[in-house]
């Protein structure tokens, strides 16, 4: 099968309403590099649908008030109706314009789409065992989404995977994603014991 092609576009942003009466809009950052936005003068908007326009960034702020939320403002947007109309929409980048990350960290976008395989607690004590297939890792699902603590609720990101008996959450820490290989598009994660009765609670 070819190779999946990258996307060309990386969203760091979601708009979330329009902010003040100038024609600014108050957005979600999905971006630990919010300053680098404010270097950008070109910027896309996407609804999902059809392909990203490009538009002129005027300004852009991160809020000090609430981490994780900036303030746009658009080249034609000078008021609040102006704003309203970009409601919903994603703040796109090239993707050959993302940041380099240091070792360890991922973007949110190569994260989506990882096959995840859970490892046995326990090694086999002699690998050629004629049980030692069953120790292999077996495929949980896939990661669907991935979920950020909030303002009030400090901790690790979790892992949405979509398995055959559900969605499962993973924290998305060292001891449990013990090995990550964005190019294999595979995540391998010991789970500790009780994880899965955690999720099962309503």
């Amino acid at each position: 099968m070819p190779e999946t092609a990258k996307p060309k576009f990386v969203t760091v942003a979601r708009i979330l309403r329009p902010r003040g009466n100038k024609g600014e809009v108050a957005a979600e950052l999905f971006t630990d590099f919010p300053g680098r936005l404010q270097t950008l003068r070109e910027i896309f908007l996407a609804d999902g649908k059809s392909a990203p326009r490009s538009i002129q960034l005027k300004s852009f702020w991160a809020d000090r008030n609430h981490p994780g939320f900036g303030v746009f403002h658009f080249e034609g947007a000078a008021s609040i109706s102006d704003a309203e109309k970009l409601r919903g929409l994603e703040i796109q980048i090239p993707f050959e314009q993302r940041v380099a990350l240091p070792a360890g960290k991922y973007f949110v976008t190569d994260l989506i789409g990882c096959s995840v395989f859970e490892l046995p607690l326990v090694s086999p004590s002699v690998s050629s065992s004629p049980c030692s297939l069953s120790e292999a890792p077996t495929l949980l699902g896939r990661v669907r989404d991935v979920f950020f603590p909030g303002e009030s609720q400090p901790g690790t990101p979790l892992l949405a995977v979509d398995t055959s008996s559900g969605e499962l959450l993973v924290p998305l820490a060292e001891d449990i994603c013990t090995r990550i290989d964005i190019t294999a598009r595979r995540i391998e994660v010991l789970l500790p014991e009780g994880l899965r009765d955690q999720d099962s609670v309503e």
